[in-house]
């Protein structure tokens, strides 16, 4: 059984920076792509970022690009999220997610997503 854990959210000022951490949990957690999510309030589940197996390949929506960076420490079994200049729209529930269908593809659909945490709020105040 994999457990994804969530933490790192809260309030910060918009331009600010916050890192989000994913703790997971199961045997075979560091061989399959892992994603990040948003969902705001009225709106559908997005993709942030995902990072394949081995951190060798990541995805970036455009909105987060140059500024969100994803990576993973397998050994540790640990997913990140660095978040930086952050604005008002950013404002979202963020998840972690596993897909351990794929090791290398990346897919932005949520439902590819098998394995999911509970959420952690990031909200950014003008």
């Amino acid at each position: 059984q994999v457990q994804l854990v969530e933490s790192g959210g809260g309030l910060v000022q918009a331009g600010g920076s916050l890192m989000l951490s994913c703790a997971a949990s199961g045997r075979t957690v560091g061989s399959y792509v892992m994603g990040w999510f948003r969902q705001a309030p009225g709106k559908e589940r997005e993709v942030v970022a995902a990072i394949s197996w081995n951190g060798g390949k990541t995805y970036y929506a455009d909105s987060v690009k140059g500024r969100f960076t994803i990576s993973r420490d397998n050994a540790k079994k640990m997913v990140y999220l660095q978040m930086n200049s952050l604005k008002v729209e950013d404002t979202a529930v963020y998840y972690c997610a596993g897909d351990p269908k794929r090791q290398v593809l990346i897919t932005t659909t949520p439902s590819d997503y098998d394995y999911w945490g509970q959420g952690t709020q990031v909200t950014v105040s003008s």
